[in-house]
């Protein structure tokens, strides 16, 4: 039985400025969870050169 998965938390991402929301991965450390993917993680020093 499938369930729908309503009312999780999102934060949004400061490299590609996109929403994401809460993983099962990330329950225990949803609060320092900052970037949506590894991708953003690695490239977040070259967006901070941009800017």
């Amino acid at each position: 039985m499938a369930h729908k998965k309503v009312n999780l938390p999102q934060k949004v991402c400061p490299v590609c400025q996109r929403p994401f929301s809460w993983r099962k991965k990330w329950e225990k450390d949803w609060e320092q969870v900052v970037y949506c993917s590894e991708r953003c993680r690695r490239s977040k020093d070259k967006s901070d050169k941009l800017n």
